[in-house]
């Protein structure tokens, strides 16, 4: 099991987000970076959206989460950026004068306990580079799991659930949306056909 039962401290959240957007500034249009549910749930009415390529950064299912997708007591996974490698997702353009609305509806989605570190990265595009909003994490946030064995991993699978419904479905849906896209994910396809192998999906 995740050595996990620590909670973490909860950040403040409306200062981060206080502090996003003034680094948007509302002078022009916001960009959102998607790399997991964002691309199969992205719960905002985007004007635009393009694949994108982000440098520097990778997907990686090592995130706890103690709400979205699991609970203090069997705390689940999701997908964080994290240092390291590449990644290729979606990118969402919400109109200046939409993003004022949007833009907290996405942060009490994303962030109701400050987990990721929210910053502004370069997307590579086929119509150009945009700076856009991603949610990462520092490998050394209590909420990084590092390696889990395959027998953590299942137990996670067959147990967490929050308030999204639980990790397995996270995993699979983010596979399918992954392929469907043709950004396919060797670790995402491993664990779905692990979970399989078990019977779990």
């Amino acid at each position: 099991m995740l050595a996990s039962m620590t909670l973490t401290p909860l950040r403040d959240t409306q200062a981060m987000l206080d502090a996003v957007c003034r680094q948007w500034g509302g002078r022009s249009d916001l960009w959102v970076f998607g790399y997991a549910s964002l691309i199969w749930r992205p719960e905002f009415d985007a004007a635009e959206h393009r694949p994108a390529l982000v440098r520097g950064w990778h997907r990686a299912f090592k995130m706890r989460s103690r709400v979205n997708r699991g609970s203090p007591e069997q705390p689940g996974l999701v997908y964080a950026l994290v240092s390291g490698g590449m990644c290729r997702g979606m990118v969402y353009r919400i109109p200046r004068q939409r993003a004022g609305d949007e833009l907290p509806r996405l942060w009490q989605r994303e962030m109701p306990t400050g987990v990721y570190d929210p910053r502004w990265l370069r997307c590579e595009t086929t119509e150009g580079e945009v700076m856009a909003l991603a949610f990462t994490l520092s490998r050394r946030s209590p909420n990084f799991t590092g390696r889990l064995d395959d027998n953590e991993m299942l137990h996670i699978l067959r147990h967490a659930q929050g308030r999204y419904g639980t990790t397995l479905d996270y995993l699979v849906r983010t596979a399918e949306a992954l392929r469907q896209h043709r950004m396919c994910d060797r670790e995402s396809e491993r664990l779905v056909a692990l979970a399989r192998r078990q019977g779990l999906a």
